[in-house]
């Protein structure tokens, strides 16, 4: 069974481009759509920005040379 994300997203597709949805594979990738919004709403609020610089900036700051 198809999420109910589907039908309404290549409506919405269709009406902003023009373009329908050319084969059962597209189809399919639109359905994968809810598994992946799914996966991101559960992470939402465990993702912070970091209070510390990040390790890339810090490892440049480590690097830099004596003196500059």
């Amino acid at each position: 069974m198809e999420p109910e994300l589907v039908v309404p997203t290549m409506e919405a597709i269709r009406r902003w481009s023009g373009v329908s949805v050319p084969n059962a594979a597209a189809r399919l990738g639109l359905a994968d759509h809810a598994v992946l919004i799914a996966e991101l709403a559960a992470l939402r609020g465990s993702m912070v920005f970091e209070d510390e610089p990040s390790s890339f900036e810090a490892a440049l700051r480590a690097c830099r040379e004596p003196g500059a």
